[in-house]
């Protein structure tokens, strides 16, 4: 067995905190906040269109605000990393990635707390999130990844698999297993999601709070040491 040391921001521990994270986001929307899936914005995208058609132009709207926070904490997401990555840091401040993850934490307690007249900005400021963490942790042990969503996890865990059953190679199989496990992860987010929305209402997405901060105290370590099998 060989050990090899990677960047903490692309740990599996980190990845699967982010997707638990991720999980009970979209259960948190579709069960509390309105049938909106704050996460991937392709439902929001095609239910914009359908409400469009039937001259629906207020609950269309409701759709396109989320898309557009979206893209404007991709914008976001951008600007801090090119600031981040333009000034020298010296030992001890934080990393451009925490300072993100952190802004996440504080965006979800604030809005954790608002009442139901107010779903459509929460569904905004949870987008604005999902968007940010997207674009900031994108790989998982060198591999694109995606925390918030799981089509792109999907496809690329079962390509893997094929490869691994055809040629035998055991870093596609490794690949495989990293993808699942996120996938695993955010089903469990998902699930943990429902079971506290229908406990805690709107206060349970407080508990999103807790795997971000777990994140960002990690993030003080610049390495992982793993495993290669």
């Amino acid at each position: 067995m060989e050990e090899k040391n990677g960047q903490m921001s692309e740990s599996l521990l980190l990845g699967g905190l982010l997707a638990l994270a991720g999980g009970f986001f979209d259960a948190y929307t579709y069960l509390c906040r309105g049938g909106v899936f704050a996460n991937a914005q392709t439902g929001n995208i095609v239910l914009f269109g359908l409400k469009l058609a039937e001259r629906e132009w207020l609950r269309a709207l409701t759709y396109l605000l989320p898309i557009l926070a979206f893209a404007l904490g991709v914008v976001a997401a951008e600007l801090v990393k090119r600031r981040g990555k333009r000034e020298h840091r010296p030992d001890g401040t934080l990393h451009w990635r925490q300072t993100i993850v952190l802004a996440e934490v504080c965006i979800l307690a604030a809005v954790s707390f608002a009442p139901q007249e107010y779903n459509t900005a929460v569904n905004i400021a949870i987008s604005f999130v999902c968007a940010m963490q997207v674009e900031t942790f994108r790989k998982v042990r060198g591999s694109a990844f995606a925390t918030t969503m799981c089509t792109g996890n999907l496809r690329s865990g079962t390509e893997q698999l094929v490869l691994w059953r055809q040629t035998g190679d055991r870093k596609a199989a490794r690949k495989a297993r990293h993808y699942y496990a996120i996938i695993l992860w955010f089903i469990a987010g998902a699930a943990l999601g429902a079971l506290c929305t229908d406990a805690w209402g709107e206060r349970a997405l407080l508990l999103t709070c807790v795997p971000l901060l777990a994140v960002f105290g990690l993030m003080f370590r610049e390495q992982e040491a793993h495993a290669l099998r």
